[in-house]
Formats: C-alpha cells, structure tokens, sequence
C-alpha cells in the first residue's frame, strides 16, 4: 500500500494506487455527506486556511465548502489586507501563520514551485495543498478531471482523450496528463496553437496534433482549455474570432469524436472563444459535473492529510 501523503503540490510521480485511493476515497466522501447535505465530523478541531495570491472562485471555495462539510475550522487570508502586501517576505508570512497552530495550508500563487518552497521552510507539521502554482501544477483539479472521466468511463488504458487550447501555460493539462497517465490512459492528444504549445519533451507520454479536427477524431473526452491571457506574453495573444474558428469547439466538431464523448472545461469558461454555449450547455458537458466533484475531491485530499 502506498504510504499517506502529508503534503499534496503535484501530482507528478504519484503512483496509480494513490491516485485511485483518493478518487475512491472522493465518491466515500460523497456518499457519506450525502452529496453534500450532511456534514461528517472527521476534521474536528482542525483549522485549515486558504492562502490565495491569485484571485479565485470555483477552487477556494470549494476547499472551504470542503473543509467545512468535514467539520474544520476555516480562516481565509486576504492578501490585500495582509502584511504581504507591504513587502513581507513570503517564509515570515509563512512562519507567522504557523505559529497560529494551522493544520493545514491551501496555497494559490503566480510563481511555480512555491508551494513546495513553502513544504521546505516549513519549521511546524502543517500540511501543504497546492491550489495552483504559475503553470506548473494544479493537482486536486486534476483529481476531479480523472474522477469526472471514472465515473462515466471507467476503462482508463482504452480511452482516447484530447486537450486543447492553451496547453503551455496550462497548470490544468500538467496535472491532468499526469493523473491520466498514471490512472493508464495511453492515447492523450495535446492541440492548440503553435506558439501556446510547451516543448514536445515535457509531454512525451502524449501525442501532439496541430489540427484539432483531427485531434478530436475518436475521442472519448475533450477537454477545453483557458487562454490564459494573464500569462501570456503580447505576442502570443490570439485573435479570438480566429482562435474560435481554428480551436473552438462547436457541435460540428464535437460530432467527430466518439458517441457519448465527454466535454470537459475546467472554467471559467470564455464562451465562443473555446466553446460553444449550444457545446458548453449539451446533453453531453460534463462541467458542472466536474465543479461538484470538486469539492468531494479536496475533501477526500484533506481527509487524507488531516484525518487522525
């Protein structure tokens, strides 16, 4: 058996019986607080804070709503109100935070790597849940992305699955493609623009299509990335109008894919851009799907971290 995790800022390198120990501890989760209208006493007495540099509603409140449903106690942190904003350093705010006697920090930051920066400088035994860092890794949305494919088709190793858009500065389709690749998905297809694709070795488990008509041929899940604007360099800012026609995924593309297909965005989504409204609102979306399991999944990851 795997060991317990004490800290989750990536999902890279985990193994699939972790990754399967959370999904299936997810749907428990779900079970138990039935669907959410129950609340489960496991984290009583924990305190759990939401960290968060960068602006957020569907992931920080979905860990709050997660924390809560478990029965911890929930601070969120305003940065704009902090002593970070006046030049703190980072590690003293860390420091300061702990000596509160936190059980637990849910982090969003611009920069890659800081929640794992914030694991090594650490001096107390608080946990670390990363809630996306730059374009690096975006793990508990990765966890719901699997689980939202596992519910519907749970034969991993058989399915083709297709991402497209902004994959370069995609923190989603990083720890997407790691938790399909682990759970046995062989067949990951990565589509967008060249200038918004990342070098072919990072994503050697996948395969690259520049066209997406054919990248979504057969496909038993697409899902649709941001352009996210706030990341990209002027240079490479698509016309959208052009993008849409290029990229977008409307009902005639969705008809190539294979019956049933899954469609996927993990928001907020940028109607006609990405997808279309008549796609993004189909008998076939799978969205709000995935922002409900959302929250059962970053009560499965706090229960693993947390629960005594």
């Amino acid at each position: 058996m795997s060991p317990r995790l004490r800290h989750l800022t990536t999902l890279e390198h985990l193994p699939r019986e972790t990754i399967e120990r959370l999904l299936d501890r997810a749907m428990a989760m779900r079970d138990a607080c039935a669907h959410g209208t129950r609340k489960i006493d496991l984290l009583t007495g924990r305190t759990v804070l939401n960290l968060f540099f960068e602006p957020s509603t569907r992931t920080r409140t979905s860990f709050e709503l997660a924390a809560r449903r478990l029965g911890a106690d929930v601070v969120n942190f305003d940065i704009g109100f902090s002593s970070a904003n006046k030049g703190e350093e980072l590690y003293d705010t860390l420091h300061t935070l702990e000596a509160m006697h936190l059980d637990a920090i849910i982090v969003r930051h611009k920069a890659s790597g800081t929640p794992d920066e914030l694991v090594r400088h650490a001096m107390s035994g608080v946990s670390v849940i990363n809630a996306g860092d730059g374009n690096r890794a975006h793990p508990t949305q990765g966890l719901l992305d699997a689980l939202t494919i596992r519910q519907h088709r749970p034969d991993f190793e058989n399915l083709a699955v297709t991402i497209c858009g902004d994959v370069k500065h995609s923190r989603v389709a990083r720890s997407d493609v790691h938790a399909l690749s682990a759970l046995g998905v062989r067949d990951i297809r990565l589509c967008g623009p060249a200038s918004l694709m990342p070098d072919a070795g990072e994503f050697a488990q996948c395969r690259f299509v520049e066209d997406f008509s054919q990248a979504i041929e057969g496909a038993d899940a697409v899902i649709m990335l941001r352009l996210q604007k706030e990341r990209m360099a002027q240079t490479e800012l698509p016309d959208e109008a052009a993008y849409f026609r290029q990229y977008g995924l409307d009902s005639a593309r969705l008809a190539r894919a294979r019956k049933g297909c899954l469609v996927m965005h993990p928001g907020p989504i940028n109607r006609g851009i990405e997808i279309a409204s008549e796609v993004a609102d189909g008998a076939q979306s799978r969205i709000l799907e995935q922002v409900g399991n959302g929250v059962f999944v970053r009560m499965a990851v706090l229960g693993e971290l947390l629960a005594r």
